[in-house]
């Protein structure tokens, strides 16, 4: 088998496939997956989701996650439209749900459908830490991660299906398995990832500050992330996320360019 000429193969079918857009960066991204196929999907997982576990209706905190979820929702539109994207979220669906579990985590579906799990509130501690939480996970609707991620995982099943076309002396074979399933994950997937994680902090910081979220904040709850995850990260470079010192200081730098940006809509003062 020649590698050279399957990594090449690998890189044009990325390149044609880069064909839309993301208007908060301006670069082209790995889609495969138009809205239409994926989100239908999505929205069923999501209320499959929904009927399996505690979703908590009514409560104070469970109206705040809403509110704070529309807030921001709102401010992308605003984005979008004044920067030459009307019409860009006409087929998304935003939900907001709170579910009971104690999972220090949050989540987004493609197409705008949201869970915070309680146990995430202990850290967020405010509105204005719900918003940082939020935010990011509207920016990962937004640009389409959910969708990018699995046109990546068919780029490197289609490399594995190639190689194991090509090579066939058995044991090179499994040397090849071996090799590219750990090359193309450390290689590929985790920086893949990681990258689709500091998009959406960047995003997300720039997006709540237009709803009138202090982008501060930031930089602070992953501090108290940080604390409460104590000694039990990974490396980052074996890590879907980067690490919390590194968004800490992202966001730090970041923070002052999202007021400057949420000044342009008439945002002075910052809850």
């Amino acid at each position: 088998m020649n590698m050279r000429k399957l990594l090449l193969g690998i890189a044009l079918l990325l390149l044609v496939a880069a064909c839309k857009v993301n208007p908060f960066t301006g670069k082209k991204m790995l889609n495969f997956y138009p809205n239409s196929q994926i989100f239908p999907m999505a929205f069923a997982q999501y209320d499959q989701f929904l009927g399996e576990n505690k979703v908590i209706e009514g409560t104070s905190e469970a109206v705040m996650i809403s509110r704070v979820g529309q807030r921001i929702a709102s401010s992308a539109e605003r984005w979008l439209t004044a920067n030459g994207y009307p019409g860009y979220l006409k087929d998304y669906q935003w939900e907001y749900n709170l579910v009971n579990d104690e999972t220090v985590n949050a989540w987004c579906m493609p197409g705008g459908k949201i869970v915070f799990y309680t146990g995430i509130l202990p850290i967020t501690q405010t509105e204005t830490g719900v918003a940082v939480v939020m935010g990011h996970e509207v920016a990962h609707a937004l640009a389409d991660h959910g969708a990018q991620r699995m046109s990546a995982a068919t780029v490197q099943q289609l490399g594995a299906v190639a190689g194991n076309v090509a090579i066939k002396d058995p044991q090179k074979r499994n040397m090849f398995n071996q090799a590219y399933g750990l090359g193309s994950t450390i290689g590929l997937m985790l920086p893949f990832s990681r990258s689709h994680e500091t998009e959406a902090d960047r995003i997300g910081l720039q997006i709540m500050a237009i709803a009138g979220y202090n982008p501060d904040e930031a930089a602070e709850l992953w501090r108290r992330m940080k604390a409460n995850a104590g000694n039990q990260a990974p490396p980052e470079f074996l890590s879907t996320h980067p690490s919390n010192d590194t968004r800490i200081a992202n966001l730090t730098a970041w923070s002052p360019l999202a007021k400057e940006e949420a000044r342009k809509f008439g945002v002075q003062t910052f809850q």
